[in-house]
């Protein structure tokens, strides 16, 4: 099993603490993952077992993991084009370049995970559950996460475009260096979720769904119209 690394580090002050905003940090994953043995190739397989392994370049496209464990792995580099991974878990995993388009990871789990500069489009991770999650780096588009939980998830140095959190819950989910284009909030809930630190922050529905996160003033200046347009009130020269 991954061992982790004792501590963590936040964007405001140390990792799970609550800041002078009185907003509490995520805690991050911070993984040591043991020596890996290299994938032996061949297709991925329903509710498969994979436990240990080293994926490098591999092409996944097309492919059905629907219900796969992934644990204490390594995937470089690998294509998930199209790729069926409903129901799927990760754990204790790292995840650096992956790329692909129309990805079905709806239902699955992810928990002690670190994405690091993903490059994906229309990834279904609606009903998902991520907990102790860190996103670093990378763009993706269009990003379905309805009905998902997140807890302790961490954007950093990302751009979502569009990304629908449409009825998810978000628990101590910090936005570091991180842009938001054209996001949906709509019946999401909102627990210690930091904005601040937000490099562009676009709301597109759901702004009045914001209670529960913390932004920075100017955050608040630019979010004015939409915030005034929830409450009704017309704003006049």
């Amino acid at each position: 099993m991954a061992r982790r690394a004792v501590g963590g580090r936040g964007a405001a002050g140390a990792t799970g603490v609550r800041g002078a905003a009185g907003v509490k940090g995520a805690r991050r994953p911070e993984l040591r993952l043991p020596p890996l043995e290299p994938y032996g190739g061949g297709e991925l397989e329903p509710d498969g077992d994979y436990d240990g392994l080293e994926f490098r370049e591999v092409d996944f496209a097309g492919q059905d993991g629907g219900g796969a464990r992934f644990m204490d792995c390594a995937l470089t580099g690998c294509a998930l084009d199209e790729t069926r991974l409903h129901h799927a878990r990760f754990l204790d995993s790292v995840l650096t370049g992956t790329r692909g388009v129309g990805t079905d990871l709806a239902e699955s789990s992810l928990r002690d995970v670190e994405l690091v500069d993903a490059r994906l489009g229309g990834v279904q991770l609606h009903g998902a559950v991520l907990e102790r999650v860190w996103i670093r780096g990378g763009k993706i588009d269009y990003l379905n996460l309805r009905g998902a939980r997140l807890k302790d998830v961490v954007f950093e140095g990302c751009v979502l475009v569009e990304p629908d959190f449409g009825g998810a819950t978000l628990e101590r989910v910090e936005f570091v260096d991180c842009s938001l284009k054209g996001a949906d909030l709509s019946e999401a809930t909102l627990t210690d979720v930091d904005l601040r630190g937000a490099a562009a922050l676009e709301i597109t529905r759901g702004v009045d769904r914001l209670a529960g996160a913390v932004i920075s003033p100017a955050q608040l200046v630019d979010l004015a119209a939409g915030l005034a347009a929830e409450l009704g009130i017309r704003v006049e020269g």
